[in-house]
């Protein structure tokens, strides 16, 4: 025990180390005991010692190489399929770069190319079987434990910049859109369907920063615009130490809701697709969100909710119930 005592001292020294400095651990390192001072990962068998270090410092983990081409070359046939005008999938949204849809000069105008992101896919069966991958659920429930709810859900199609630089997403926190709790039983996993890199808008998040609390947020004043739901960290500090994550087709990251991150500009002339899923432990609970700092965000759900599907008298609540699928496990609370 005492040898494992001195490992965990050492690695906390090592995870220590700048931003720039920090690296993924290895699936293959051998286990090590740990005491019970770990917050944000469940005991279990999966994650190594230095893995699960690395996540309660930094609140994200990337593991290479999860998911398979083959999954990734179907999710990419379904999505080009969904994005066609005659397909109607219930409950899902289609967004468009702000700048594109109002220009003709946009690249590529086949409908799979003017679509920057689809959300809330869960009634579509095979976009959804990325929910349900046993390969994704083993980590998922290192965070959640076993009773899992997929929550939220989207595919993101990054599109080149048109040059207003809104193929930017804000840096932002993930729990500023869900009306439930704990935050340290839910979890992203958001997984890169083709090379990922600094150029085509990887991934930046700020390591640590999901020991906070969840800030105030609201759209961002861009020159260029900014596209619907993109809220961003209201006095967000640009000078906040980063880290880029660029991945390789298959890798996963997952990561803490209140993890500040973001994307920066798609400077490519190809789109950038990711696929991703929000889990919450289904022993999560409700929460009120009237009177806090997510409530200009319920507010503009439920005038989408509203205005698109005629639906009233709801809470964002309500909205997170009806897209709310058990993946693994009993439903309890969620």
């Amino acid at each position: 025990m005492s040898r494992a005592a001195d490992r965990l001292r050492l690695m906390i020294g090592h995870l220590d180390r700048s931003p720039a400095a920090i690296r993924t651990s290895s699936v293959s390192d051998h286990a090590l005991s740990l005491p019970h001072i770990l917050r944000y990962t469940c005991e279990n068998d999966l994650l190594t010692p230095d893995q699960r270090l690395f996540y309660e410092k930094n609140g994200f983990l990337l593991i290479k190489n999860l998911v398979s081409d083959e999954d990734i070359e179907r999710f990419r046939m379904e999505f080009e399929r969904v994005c066609q005008p005659e397909v109607k999938i219930p409950g899902m949204m289609m967004i468009r770069d702000v700048v594109i849809a109002k220009t003709k000069s946009a690249p590529d105008h086949r409908a799979h190319q003017s679509v920057t992101k689809i959300q809330d896919f869960q009634e579509d069966p095979e976009l959804f079987r990325y929910c349900t991958l046993p390969e994704i659920l083993q980590y998922v429930e290192c965070f959640t434990g076993p009773n899992i709810m997929a929550m939220h859900t989207m595919l993101i199609n990054k599109p080149p910049d048109a040059g207003k630089k809104t193929s930017r997403h804000p840096m932002h926190q993930d729990l500023h859109y869900f009306p439930f709790r704990p935050s340290d039983s839910i979890v992203c996993s958001w997984t890169a369907m083709e090379k990922v890199t600094r150029q085509n808008g990887c991934l930046v998040v700020v390591p640590g920063t999901h020991e906070g609390t969840l800030l105030e947020h609201n759209y961002p004043d861009w020159e260029g615009g900014v596209n619907k739901m993109y809220h961003g960290v209201r006095d967000y500090d640009p000078e906040l130490p980063r880290v880029h994550l660029e991945m390789e087709k298959g890798d996963t990251v997952f990561f803490h809701p209140l993890l500040i991150h973001g994307s920066g500009m798609n400077q490519t002339q190809g789109f950038r697709k990711a696929i991703s899923c929000h889990y919450a432990s289904a022993d999560c609970y409700y929460i009120d969100v009237k009177g806090t700092t997510q409530e200009i965000l319920e507010n503009e759900v439920l005038d989408i909710m509203k205005r698109k599907y005629r639906l009233d008298n709801m809470d964002l609540k309500d909205t997170s119930a009806i897209r709310g699928r058990l993946v693994r496990g009993e439903r309890t609370t969620l």
